[in-house]
């Protein structure tokens, strides 16, 4: 994505997750609290690492930390073909497939 897409007025309000392996940034990602509702944003795992489950991981550090700030609902908007990784993870579909950014992407919530 270019980085005019990235940098959003959210920015301030957002807690921001980088993982490391040897030193070196891996995956990030970030998350805001809507409404009541913990939004997860900004998912990306470099892709060699994709394969150490580093998505997983940040996931989850991210779901914990939302656990933590009384947060027990979570939605995100994934990218159509990064919807079976997150179903694995228990997330399930709430909405019909629309553009982000020019990308396929469908809604997709979980209870914690």
């Amino acid at each position: 994505m270019p980085v005019e897409e990235e940098i959003d007025q959210f920015e301030e309000d957002s807690t921001h997750f980088v993982m490391y392996h040897d030193g070196h940034p891996i995956g990030a990602g970030r998350f805001r609290i809507l409404d009541g509702i913990g939004k997860v944003e900004r998912i990306c795992v470099l892709k060699d690492a994709r394969q150490l489950g580093a998505g997983k991981q940040i996931m989850n550090t991210i779901e914990t930390y939302a656990n933590q700030k009384g947060i027990h609902k979570l939605k995100l908007n994934a990218q159509i073909h990064a919807i079976p990784f997150y179903s694995r993870l228990g997330y399930t579909t709430s909405s019909e497939e629309f553009l982000d950014a020019g990308i396929p992407h469908k809604t997709m919530i979980k209870t914690i």
